[in-house]
C-alpha cells in the first residue's frame, strides 16, 4: 500500500520495524518503528492452576511507515490480534510476535494493538542465572518482575527501557486474594463469580522492566507521607512481624529522599513484601518496590532511592545500569551519613582499603571492571556497578565540594525527570552543572581499568 507523507508528496511504502534496538547487551531487546504511549492490560490469575489470561491493548505512535511491527512476548499462547479494529496476521519466532496489520501504518499515525492471549507463564533465566518474569511462590502466589527482559513473559510490548509508557492494569483473581500493581489503585470491586477486580493506574511514565503484578492474601496497610504522598503497602502472610518496623520509615525515607534529591517524581509509593524464597533478590518496581522476605533497612532506601534514579531517570540502555545502582548505593551511604552512621568519607575509605569491619562489603572485587564498561550481560549487575559506582559519586563529591554535588543530584533528577538518560549525559551535565573539568574522575574510576587508588 502507497502511503503520501503530508509534508513533501513524496510517495513512501511501509517497511517492517525493526526486531531488536541494537542495545549493547540485549540487542534483540525492544523494537523499532513506534513508541509505545500507554499500556492497558486486563488480566486474571488463579493462583489455584497457575492459568493466566490477558488482552494487551497498546497504544503506541508510528515513527515511520510500517508494513509490520514486532511485540517481545515470551512463552504464552497468543489467541488474536487486531490493530485499529481489525484482525491482522501474526507469527512466532523465539521471543518476537511479528504482527502485519491489515493496512498499511502511516509515519505519525497513532495506532492501537490489541493481543489476546493466555497460559501458564514461565520464569526467564537471565545471563546471569537469575530468574525474572512472572515468578510463582507456594500455594500459587505469584509476582512478576522484569529486569532486564522479564517483562515479556507476562505481556506482550515493547520490552526495552528506552521506551517508556503510562500503565493501566486490571487484574482479577478469586475472591480473598489481593492483586497489587504500580500506581494507583483505582478500583476494587466483586464482579461476581467469587471474583474480585482491581484496578490500578500509573500517570507517569513507566519502563516495562519495572512493571510488577503480585497476587497473593497479603495484608495491606495504608497512609500518606507528611508531604501528602499515599502509601500502600503488601505483606504476605508470615512476613508482617519483621517488616513492620522497617516499613513504618518509608514516609520518613520518602520526606529525606525529597529534601536530599528534590521531590518525590511519584503520587504513591509502596511496598510489596512476598514470601521468603520466592526470589533471590529485591527488585525497585515503580511505586512498589518488591521484596523476597522481610526487608532491612538499608535494602528498602536502596529500593526507594531507585524511585529518582532508575524509575523516574531511566537508563538508555542496559549498559548504563551504574546510573540506577551506583546511584542507589551512594544513597545508602547518604542516609547512614545523615542519620548517625558511618560518613561516606569512611566507607569510600573503607572499600579502598577493603576494611569489613567498616563496610560487610569492602572486601568485594569493586575494580573488576569499569561500572561504565560492563564485559557482558551477565555483569551488569555486579559488584563493580554497585561499589565503584557509587566510589565514582564520592570522587565527584570529593572534586566539587559538597554544595555542588548536591545540587548536582538535584539537577539530574529534576532535569531528566520521567526520561531516559546515558553515561554519556551524565558526565557531560555534571561538568556543566558544577563547572568543575572531571575528565580524570571519568579516566580513572569511571572508565578505566585496575584498581584506582583514592
Amino acid at each position: 500500500m502507497a502511503l503520501t507523507t503530508g509534508c513533501t508528496g513524496a510517495t513512501v511504502q511501509g517497511r517492517p520495524g525493526a526486531s531488536g534496538l541494537r542495545d549493547p547487551y540485549f540487542p534483540r531487546a525492544g523494537n523499532g518503528g513506534y513508541d509505545v504511549e500507554h499500556y492497558a492490560l486486563d488480566l486474571a490469575y488463579d493462583p489455584s492452576d497457575g492459568e493466566l489470561h490477558g488482552t494487551a491493548v497498546i497504544t503506541a505512535r508510528a515513527v515511520q511507515g510500517l508494513s509490520s511491527f514486532n511485540l517481545d512476548f515470551s512463552g504464552l499462547k497468543v489467541e488474536g490480534v487486531e490493530v485499529q479494529g481489525a484482525g491482522a496476521r501474526f507469527n512466532r519466532t523465539g521471543n518476537e510476535l511479528t504482527v502485519r496489520p491489515a493496512e498499511d501504518l502511516r509515519k505519525g499515525e497513532v495506532f492501537r494493538t490489541r493481543v489476546d492471549y493466555s497460559g501458564r507463564p514461565k520464569a526467564l533465566v537471565d545471563p546471569d542465572g537469575s530468574k525474572e518474569g512472572w515468578i510463582t511462590a507456594e500455594g500459587g502466589d505469584a509476582v512478576a518482575v522484569g529486569e532486564p527482559v522479564g517483562s515479556m513473559g507476562w505481556f506482550p510490548g515493547n520490552h526495552h527501557p528506552s521506551d517508556k509508557a503510562t500503565y493501566d492494569v486490571t487484574v482479577t483473581v478469586p475472591r480473598g486474594y489481593e492483586a497489587v500493581s504500580n500506581g494507583e489503585l483505582r478500583s476494587r470491586r466483586d464482579v461476581g463469580d467469587g471474583r474480585t477486580e482491581f484496578a490500578w493506574h500509573s500517570a507517569e511514565p513507566m519502563a516495562s522492566y519495572l512493571a510488577t503484578v503480585a497476587v497473593g492474601k497479603f495484608k495491606v496497610t495504608t497512609g500518606k507521607t507528611p508531604s501528602g504522598v499515599s502509601v500502600y503497602q503488601a505483606v504476605a502472610p508470615g512476613e508482617e512481624e519483621a517488616s513492620r518496623a522497617v516499613l513504618a520509615r518509608v514516609p520518613e525515607m520518602v520526606e529525606w529522599g525529597s529534601a536530599t534529591f528534590g521531590p518525590y517524581p511519584f503520587g504513591t509509593v509502596g511496598s510489596i513484601v512476598m514470601p521468603a524464597r520466592t526470589l533471590g533478590y529485591a527488585l525497585e518496581t515503580q511505586t512498589k518496590p518488591v521484596y523476597s522476605g522481610a526487608p532491612d533497612e538499608e535494602l528498602v532506601l536502596h529500593e526507594l532511592a531507585h524511585q529518582w534514579f532508575g524509575d523516574s531517570v531511566s537508563p538508555k540502555s542496559w549498559k548504563d545500569m551504574w546510573l540506577n545502582e551506583g546511584f542507589a548505593t551512594y544513597a545508602e551511604w547518604l542516609w547512614a551519613e545523615s542519620h548517625g552512621g558511618v560518613s561516606a568519607q569512611r566507607r569510600f575509605e573503607a572499600f579502598l582499603a577493603g576494611d569489613t569491619s567498616v563496610d560487610d562489603h569492602a572486601d568485594v572485587d569493586w575494580a573488576a571492571f569499569p561500572p561504565a564498561s560492563p564485559p557482558d550481560a551477565a555483569h551488569i549487575s555486579d559488584d563493580p556497578v554497585y561499589y565503584r559506582g557509587a566510589m565514582v559519586l564520592h570522587r565527584i563529591r570529593q572534586e566539587v565540594g559538597d554544595a555542588s554535588f548536591f545540587d548536582l543530584l538535584r539537577g539530574w533528577a529534576a532535569d531528566h525527570r520521567y526520561g531516559n538518560a546515558s553515561t554519556a549525559d551524565f558526565t557531560a551535565y555534571a561538568e556543566r552543572r558544577t563547572g568543575v573539568g572531571l575528565k580524570k574522575v571519568w579516566d580513572v574510576w569511571l572508565y578505566g581499568d585496575g584498581r584506582p587508588k583514592g
